[in-house]
């Protein structure tokens, strides 16, 4: 079989991108996120963030003065 190379073929390291297809794998990343980030956080999630972030301690979680870091 012959060796073909195209103009896109990888550098000669293996499993290496060309800067090409990085340049276009980049692109697309930034594109597919972009949309993500224009979504905006969902009000459930928000609501979510709020509970997490207020005072009340979480009887599950322990309190504070709690000496148990898990390795008894």
């Amino acid at each position: 079989m012959k060796d073909v190379k195209s103009k896109n073929a990888a550098p000669s390291k293996q499993g290496g991108l060309n800067a090409e297809i990085q340049s276009r794998i980049g692109h697309q990343l930034r594109a597919m996120y972009d949309d993500v980030v224009r979504q905006g956080v969902p009000d459930r999630f928000a609501e979510l963030i709020r509970k997490l972030d207020g005072s009340e301690p979480n009887p599950q979680l322990g309190t504070a003065g709690d000496k148990n870091d898990g390795r008894d």
